[in-house]
């Protein structure tokens, strides 16, 4: 889930930026929910500046206290860099951590929450959450195991700007102790919070697709093989899928007696300004043939299927 308006009304002063933040008790356990639980923790922590996670009015009592707990063994995408994402389906990105807290927090309450987002550049509106907090289940009186996605929806939440970039991942949780966040009364001076940046560094990547097909089938010893194709990736803006234009593709055979490619490629074929891929080679032994693109930084690699060929 990917938090922009939300997060945006969060520099907005007095009773509009409390009511921007207001959310109901039963919603503290979706998305809306953790980006408000991440914004008071960031601000108690000191990450941000003055009041940008909640405007107090005259009618709020206190501020958050920050919890006497830690963050470690934090895992985001299974240690993976790259999170590959096409332009429909979600993508579901796991991570873990372990809580160590004082007897002030509870992780296993209905009221605290918890969570890893991922924000590009600086983390203003530009955050991706997951659907629900992180679930945690205690391993001793002091420490408790968590772990969840964040949940990114393409069609809903990204765009071609954020492919490549820099996503910084943050820990964040909140222990509301009781207090409901809907109620202008509420004693924020009994909620609890904790917070760590810098626990993960990921790059968005849109998915890649590549095909092949080699003629004639089959083709006479000598002759001559046409090796026809298309390097396409899925596009942010659009929700489909475009060719991916002047790209070096690298063009690989293998004989039908051995069980892998060579290390060494026959050439490098250019993609079209449609991102098609066309180039000639000479026929001598049967086997397959593929094309591999070795990717960029805003687009994975991704290897054709093998065509296999019959020479006669």
């Amino acid at each position: 889930m990917r938090i922009r308006a939300t997060l945006a009304a969060a520099t907005v002063s007095g009773a509009l930026a409390l009511t921007a933040f207001a959310v109901p008790a039963a919603q503290a356990t979706d998305g809306t929910g953790l980006a408000q639980a991440h914004k008071l923790a960031q601000q108690a922590s000191g990450h941000q500046s003055g009041m940008q996670a909640r405007s107090l009015t005259a009618a709020d009592s206190g501020d958050p206290y920050e919890l006497n707990a830690t963050f470690s063994n934090i895992k985001v995408n299974s240690g993976k860099s790259a999170i590959v994402v096409g332009t429909t389906n979600a993508v579901h990105v796991s991570y873990s951590f372990t809580f160590t807290h004082g007897s002030d927090a509870d992780p296993t309450a209905d009221d605290f929450v918890s969570g890893i987002d991922l924000y590009r550049n600086t983390d203003d509106g530009n955050a991706l959450f997951g659907d629900v907090p992180a679930t945690c289940t205690a391993a001793s009186s002091t420490v408790a195991n968590c772990k969840g996605t964040i949940d990114i929806h393409p069609q809903e939440e990204l765009t071609n700007a954020d492919a490549g970039a820099h996503w910084s991942g943050e820990a964040f949780a909140a222990a509301y102790n009781g207090q409901d966040p809907s109620d202008p009364n509420a004693d924020w001076s009994k909620v609890g919070i904790a917070y760590q940046d810098a626990v993960s560094s990921n790059a968005l990547q849109r998915y890649s697709k590549l095909t092949v097909n080699a003629s004639p089938e089959p083709v006479k010893k000598g002759g001559t093989l046409t090796i026809t194709g298309a390097l396409t990736r899925a596009n942010w803006d659009t929700h489909r899928y475009a060719g991916y234009t002047v790209q070096p593709v690298k063009l690989q055979f293998r004989k039908s007696s051995s069980s892998s490619y060579p290390t060494t490629y026959l050439k490098t074929v250019t993609s079209s300004s449609t991102g098609s891929l066309k180039t000639t080679y000479t026929a001598t032994y049967s086997g397959y043939w593929r094309y591999y693109f070795l990717g960029t930084s805003t687009t994975p690699a991704v290897k054709a299927t093998g065509d296999y060929v019959a020479v006669q």
